[in-house]
């Protein structure tokens, strides 16, 4: 399938409407010449009302993280943005509820085949680092702190939300370590006008 039809066909998906709190909106980025993947979770409420993937303070956190400007970051020719689920699953007890599963088997494969350029993948959070690598018992800690083990073809990062502070402030290495070596290999990788 053509690539623009694909898309086509990703934004007008309902699978899972009946389970949202809302009308479906599948929020997402992606053109197949997108050197860095983004795999988050879903889109949060703030998204959810832009229509614009990380349009919340994580979205400023993780454009922090990797050295770019909001115009960057959204262009789609150089950033893709593919969470687990493309529509803002509502909300729980603790935060948002899990990314619907429904959305990655229905779209993921057929989007990244198109992907092909792709040489660097971001994996944010504990929902996308199960899929992407596998639930091999790791926590997200441990997972994190093995990122030389994928480096440099792909990241596991903690969720940039600021629900995650406290997390920051007890893995300093964190941000000494990680973030440099991802901000280096962004700038090689982005070309960037």
């Amino acid at each position: 399938m053509k690539f623009d039809a694909l898309l086509e066909q990703v934004q007008a998906c309902t699978l899972c409407a009946q389970h949202l709190p809302f009308e479906p909106k599948p929020i997402f980025q992606a053109h197949p010449a997108a050197r860095i993947l983004i795999i988050g979770q879903a889109p949060g409420r703030k998204a959810h009302e832009a229509g614009v993937p990380f349009d919340d303070p994580s979205g400023q956190r993780l454009r922090e993280w990797m050295g770019l400007t909001s115009t960057e970051f959204y262009d789609r020719k150089q950033v893709a943005i593919l969470p687990m689920g493309f529509c803002f699953p509502g909300t729980g007890k603790s935060g948002d509820l899990p990314p619907r599963p429904e959305c990655a088997p229905a779209w993921r494969d057929a989007l990244m085949n198109h992907l092909t350029e792709v040489e660097l993948t971001l994996v944010l959070g504990r929902f996308a680092q199960a899929y992407f690598f596998g639930d091999r018992g790791s926590s997200l800690t441990q997972r994190v702190a093995a990122w030389r083990d994928t480096w440099p073809q792909a990241l596991p990062l903690p969720h940039p939300s600021p629900r995650n502070n406290l997390w920051l402030r007890r893995n300093r290495w964190f941000e000494d370590q990680v973030i440099p070596a991802l901000q280096e290999r962004v700038v090689q990788l982005l070309r960037i006008e």
